[in-house]
């Protein structure tokens, strides 16, 4: 138990006080420059495909035990979701050969348009958000880091063609 509150909790990250999942958020943004400094974006993308499965088993661990089936503390889903809402970022500065920190417009757009489509829930994020288990814990906010993904892709379209 102890490791699946570590990793639902990006290393107690979601126990910061109030709005757990805009710490969590918070938090993935730098954690995705490291990823993207280690491997460029493709390693991040195959973190977000890792903090999603990894993310799934630690939180149905962590939720068989409680009776709410989506604690504030669980903040993995908000670091997949951001990481993925932070893709674009990562291609545009690889493939620009600039420094991740260079995009910080699409940074600020990609934390901004994930934590309004999180806590919004339209739609499909909604959907996954009312499933109650730990699948559904974690793909409202891959399903938020997608839209996200499609503002920011979209901002970068608008402002360079």
């Amino acid at each position: 138990m102890m490791i699946a509150k570590l990793i639902v909790s990006v290393g107690y990250v979601g126990f910061l006080k109030p709005a757990s999942g805009t710490w969590g958020s918070l938090a993935a943004v730098p954690l995705a420059w490291l990823v993207w400094l280690i491997g460029g974006w493709p390693l991040l993308t195959i973190g977000c495909v890792a903090a999603f499965l990894i993310g799934w088993w630690a939180t149905g661990r962590y939720i068989a035990e409680s009776d709410n089936h989506d604690p504030s503390e669980v903040v993995i889903d908000e670091l997949a979701g951001q990481w993925i809402a932070l893709l674009p970022v990562a291609i545009g500065a690889t493939h620009a050969g600039l420094s991740f920190w260079a995009l910080w417009p699409g940074i600020i757009t990609a934390f901004l348009a994930f934590r309004l489509f999180d806590i919004w829930k339209p739609g499909p994020v909604g959907w996954a958000d009312r499933k109650g288990d730990a699948l559904g814990v974690m793909l409202d906010d891959v399903i938020a880091g997608i839209f996200a993904a499609l503002v920011v892709m979209a901002g970068a379209y608008l402002f360079h063609g």
